[in-house]
């Protein structure tokens, strides 16, 4: 190390990352993600011996949250020497080990031994991160570590033997639609705040329609959120053109051009870009690796592989069809779709005129209400499908199912939505004998309870901006 520079540097850079250590308080945003109120209970439990990993798209608030950490570990009354944030993407720190800096920092800023927090931020960019890690989970429990970093790398790690029960990861997703209206300050609907989607079907039809007075107010801002997407950044703004901007500057051509390169491997930078285009044009349609390569002129191979880095990289979701097994596996026909409606927006310069468009709107509303159903229902570890009759063609965009549980949802977002018993969704509730199912609509004139003669399902029409709501207002209450 002092071969290559002067050890006094990277104390200096220390200092620079950590001005508490000068009486400066972090300055940050008041409103806390759901996820810093996860990581921060793991953190202050006594009992809990390992890191605690938040892995999520880029500037989703990753790193805010650790900052914002900083600051309530201070309130609490720790030493402020003892709280240590380092950015590991930084290009000197990048140079340096993880256990060379600790050694650097405790000769000259806090005494080794003692109790410290090491905030941890992009760790991935740290060399042989995974086995300082374990090593310091495994042999110096006077640390505690929160860390971000890719998914993608860590779930490697996760699986291999050296990782196994250092981590509990916590995801930072997009903002769901409640915190979207919570971080712009807008005044929320006076709904229970324990409501879930499942509460409703067992509301009379005066209740739903009073709920749906109430929420009405949100139309307006869900046609934002549709735009602008769940970005933090972007969240507070109005100006959509500058907003797509920064989601294709900061979002996309970073992951696209930077970490996939570095951290995937990724030789072929515009083959993967050419394959992301793709994929916002046909974002929810069937997808056929083969055809997808022919487009591109790139081989079935290649375009196998940067699919799994794009899912790894938190840029989209992959869906594969309900009832797969043995070889059908491998003639599955996936459905692909981005993280958050808003990149798509950004990357095919989507603006206001998408909002009276009736398929575009049903691609980015479909979107919209898988990533919250990804979201809520994480903690389960579901599997997220979709179904598709191969005699009658006719489909369920998005099936959650557990052990526990079977959630089939249909979006149907037009004005006069078809929903009857002939449709894919009561089709497949019928043949599985589904309790209940969730049709979601545009409007709020289409919201009850209703069945079908000769299936037992419940079915409930209800408006996606009442949905998300809600099931963003369950996730926090979760």
């Amino acid at each position: 190390m002092a071969q290559v520079f002067d050890s006094r540097e990277v104390v200096r850079i220390l200092y620079g990352f950590n001005p508490w250590w000068a009486g400066r308080a972090p300055s940050v945003p008041k409103f806390r993600r759901l996820a810093f109120t996860r990581g921060r209970g793991l953190l202050s439990d006594e009992e809990f011996r390992r890191a605690v990993l938040l892995c999520g798209p880029r500037r989703v608030g990753k790193t805010t949250i650790l900052q914002q950490m900083v600051e309530a570990l201070l309130e609490e009354g720790r030493p402020a020497r003892s709280v240590l944030y380092l950015s590991l993407d930084h290009p000197f720190l990048r140079l340096v080990s993880l256990p060379d800096i600790l050694q650097l920092y405790h000769e000259n800023i806090y005494p080794e031994g003692q109790p410290a927090v090491l905030l941890l931020d992009e760790v991935h960019y740290s060399r042989d991160w995974e086995l300082h890690i374990k090593h310091i989970v495994d042999h110096q429990p006077v640390y505690r570590i929160v860390a971000t970093g890719s998914a993608s790398v860590t779930q490697r790690h996760l699986l291999a033997e050296s990782g196994v029960g250092r981590w509990m990861e916590v995801p930072v997703p997009t903002l769901s639609f409640f915190e979207f209206i919570r971080i712009r300050g807008a005044d929320p609907p006076r709904v229970p705040a324990t409501l879930r989607p499942s509460d409703l079907f067992n509301q009379s039809p005066e209740q739903l329609t009073d709920l749906g007075l109430q929420c009405r107010q949100l139309m307006p801002a869900f046609r934002d959120y549709l735009l602008l997407g769940g970005f933090p950044e972007t969240a507070r703004r109005q100006d959509i053109s500058f907003c797509q901007r920064l989601l294709r500057e900061d979002v996309i051509d970073r992951v696209l051009k930077r970490d996939m390169a570095e951290l995937f491997r990724v030789r072929n930078v515009g083959d993967l870009e050419r394959l992301f285009i793709y994929l916002c044009l046909h974002s929810g349609g069937m997808f056929s690796v083969q055809a997808c390569g022919s487009a591109l002129g790139s081989a079935a191979t290649t375009v196998a592989r940067y699919l799994e880095a794009l899912i790894q990289a938190n840029l989209i979701y992959r869906l594969a069809p309900a009832g797969l097994t043995g070889k059908k596996v491998l003639k599955a026909r996936y459905k692909y779709y981005l993280v958050d409606a808003a990149l798509r927006n950004a990357v095919l310069l989507r603006g206001e005129e998408i909002l009276s468009d009736p398929d575009e709107m049903g691609t980015i509303v479909e979107t919209t209400v898988l990533r919250h159903l990804y979201a809520f229902h994480y903690r389960d570890t579901p599997e997220i499908v979709y179904w598709r009759d191969s005699r009658t063609k006719k489909e369920v965009d998005i099936i959650i199912k557990s052990p526990q549980y079977v959630i089939p949802v249909e979006v149907k977002y037009r004005g006069n939505p078809s929903c009857a018993a002939n449709d894919g969704l009561a089709l497949y509730c019928r043949a599985e004998r589904v309790g209940r199912a969730y049709w979601i609509t545009q409007r709020d004139e289409d919201f009850g309870v209703v069945r079908f003669s000769g299936v037992d399902t419940q079915f409930l029409k209800i408006p996606a901006h009442i949905f998300c709501y809600l099931i963003g207002q369950a996730e926090q209450q979760s």
